[in-house]
């Protein structure tokens, strides 16, 4: 298969609220970046969150197999940090060889939920 994706992703909006309605972990209000790898090889990601108000945090690393997808939820982030709730942050992308990401979140803050899915900006 020819190769396809980019190293470097940006995902200038992320926002994870501080509540849900309906059950966890399936309704608990998230973000996401949906990760494909069509490579023959797998693929050693690293995220970086960026703030208004405080220094970047990161990396945070995540293996995604070859010809493998991953959703990684940001609610799930714990090392070096947990990236917070109610506050608004981007996130920087980079793998070692190119991938696809794709942004979803899901707000749950209320009984008519919200889902919103856009494709990363490729930034390489």
């Amino acid at each position: 298969m020819k190769t396809i994706g980019h190293k470097i992703w940006a995902i200038a909006e992320g926002y994870i609220p501080t509540y849900s309605t309906g059950p966890a972990p399936e309704m608990e209000s998230h973000e996401t970046a949906c990760i494909l790898n069509a490579n023959d090889e797998d693929a050693h990601v690293t995220f970086t969150i960026y703030f208004s108000d405080r220094d970047p945090v990161g990396p945070y690393k995540i293996d995604v197999a070859a010809r493998r997808t991953k959703h990684v939820r940001f609610n799930d982030l714990k090392d070096p940090q947990s990236v917070p709730t109610g506050t608004d942050y981007a996130c920087i992308i980079e793998s070692d060889i190119p991938i696809v990401v794709q942004h979803t979140r899901l707000d749950s803050r209320q009984a008519e939920n919200a889902l919103l899915s856009t494709m990363a900006f490729p930034a390489d």
